[in-house]
């Protein structure tokens, strides 16, 4: 089936376009033509942002899944984390050693992912990037039922899993591509969105699969390493469906090229580092506490596995990173109201207080506060996460113009270069602040390790949200800079 839209002309030099619903090389592709948009462009513009949607969501759960294992292997007979409900410093350290190395991995993989859609284009690379999330399930699948399986098997498992965390960049640069100017925000923020929602339907499914397995055979290392292995086959099915949708439905834009300059420029601008470094306070506390969270839960308050509902739900984790991805897109909507910079000012010193909260509510032992605490934290991280990524246009924006009316440029020219440059720096941020969840569970490891305590390290996040704070207001809230009085650019709010 090819053919839903009649063949339209947009311009005398270019050849008419058809929808197909069958994927394709697309060797014309001009979505800020109105007339191009409505006669077809809409319809396959949509039909790849569903599929990449799901894509990505896939990426994200399997990137997240070792948060939720971890919490369960040493019932299931792996020595390296037994005692982890009881707080034995050993099980919590390695436990984050294995929650936070797909977290770096991950991070390091958004710069790479970035430029393989102009490379191999959208479809194959979706494709590809779908299909490798098999490795790390089903090889975890596969030595979950090994009992003599030594941790350092388990690490390069949990490495591979990062490939999940890649899928992000690789689908956002895509799906930019396709939308004009005026819909790429809405466009973009969908897909984040799509994505980060599944860090919290992994950590509600992945703690009910394992229960269900359990209780189809029985409560001993056995019955947990069933239930484990249940828990990480069900996605293989999606992953597959994936990987066919992506081949028989999406397209490729042949004109889709990186911009090298424009990430040359942004990487010399002082502004990318300084958004990168509060990227880290909002993204990176986001993404480090997802994965961190079910340990924290099980090894502050053992006594919940006693409640048995409780412990099927995975101790109530994945409301943290349920709340973190709906209030994302509020952030990016009161930045556009109030100033992103402005927000992001109140969120750091908002998180400061949230932090100050976890602690109290750990010395009174007290879980509903604990929990409450944590919730407000993941609030916070995702209006500051939608909030910062409105910043970086309105910065770049402001200085193009600033320069452009100090040397006589053009003003239009210097917008459409602030809007590649902004492009360049938003993939630069996304990727510092990834590796910010790692640097947010090394720091808790740490601390656990010689301290015999994560206070120290929750402490030292309380200080590190109000120094962000200070560079906030510092930077771009002044009146030297003043941020929050440039006007807005029609650019992402992701």
């Amino acid at each position: 089936m090819t053919t839903t839209t009649d063949a339209v002309r947009t311009g005398s030099d270019r050849p008419a376009f058809r929808y197909q619903r069958r994927g394709r090389w697309l060797d014309h592709w001009h979505p800020d033509d109105e007339t191009f948009w409505e006669n077809g462009g809409k319809q396959t513009a949509r039909k790849n942002l569903i599929f990449s949607v799901f894509a990505e969501n896939l990426g994200f759960s399997i990137w997240v899944i070792w948060a939720s294992v971890v919490t369960t292997m040493g019932s299931a007979g792996f020595e390296f984390l037994a005692g982890l409900g009881s707080g034995n410093p050993t099980a919590v350290s390695n436990s984050l050693l294995l929650t936070s190395t797909p977290t770096l991995v991950g991070a390091v993989l958004r710069v790479p992912y970035t430029f393989a859609i102009p490379k191999f284009g959208g479809r194959a690379f979706t494709v590809f990037s779908a299909g490798m999330l098999l490795a790390p399930t089903l090889g975890l699948a596969y030595f979950v039922n090994q009992p003599e399986t030594p941790m350092w098997v388990f690490l390069l498992l949990a490495a591979l899993a990062g490939v999940g965390g890649g899928n992000f960049s690789s689908s956002m640069a895509n799906i930019n591509f396709f939308f004009p100017e005026g819909k790429k925000g809405s466009a973009l923020g969908i897909n984040a969105a799509g994505g980060n929602m599944g860090v919290a339907q992994t950590q509600l499914i992945v703690p009910l699969i394992i229960t269900l397995g359990t209780h189809l055979m029985a409560k001993d290392p056995g019955g947990y390493r069933f239930g484990i292995t249940l828990a990480v086959l069900v996605w293989v099915p999606f992953v597959l469906f994936a990987m066919f949708g992506a081949l028989r439905y999406m397209d490729s834009i042949r004109s889709a090229k990186s911009d090298g300059r424009s990430y040359r420029v942004a990487l010399s601008n002082r502004h990318t580092w300084i958004m990168a470094f509060l990227y880290i306070g909002t993204f990176g506390s986001f993404i480090g506490f997802s994965f961190a969270f079910p340990t924290l839960l099980k090894a502050n308050f053992p006594d919940l596995a006693k409640i048995g509902w409780m412990s099927t739900l995975g101790n109530l984790a994945f409301l943290g990173a349920f709340v973190g991805s709906f209030s994302r897109p509020f952030g990016g909507w009161v930045g556009d109201k109030l100033g992103g910079a402005r927000i992001t000012y109140y969120v750091f010193g908002s998180m400061a207080v949230a932090t100050a909260l976890i602690m109290i509510s750990l010395s009174l032992k007290s879980f509903p506060l604990y929990l409450l605490s944590f919730l407000l934290l993941f609030v916070l991280t995702g209006i500051g996460n939608g909030s910062t990524y409105r910043m970086i246009p309105t910065i770049f924006g402001a200085e193009a113009r600033r320069r452009a009316e100090a040397n006589g440029e053009d003003p239009d020219g210097a917008v459409a270069s602030a809007k590649r440059q902004a492009g360049a720096a938003i993939g630069v941020v996304g990727a510092v602040g990834a590796a910010g969840g790692w640097l947010l569970q090394q720091a808790l490891r740490e601390s656990n390790t010689h301290f015999g305590s994560m206070a120290p390290a929750f402490w030292s996040y309380a200080v590190a949200f109000l120094v962000m704070a200070t560079v906030t207001w510092w930077c771009y809230l002044r009146s030297s800079f003043a941020v929050r009085r440039a006007p807005s650019l029609a650019y992402a709010n992701v």
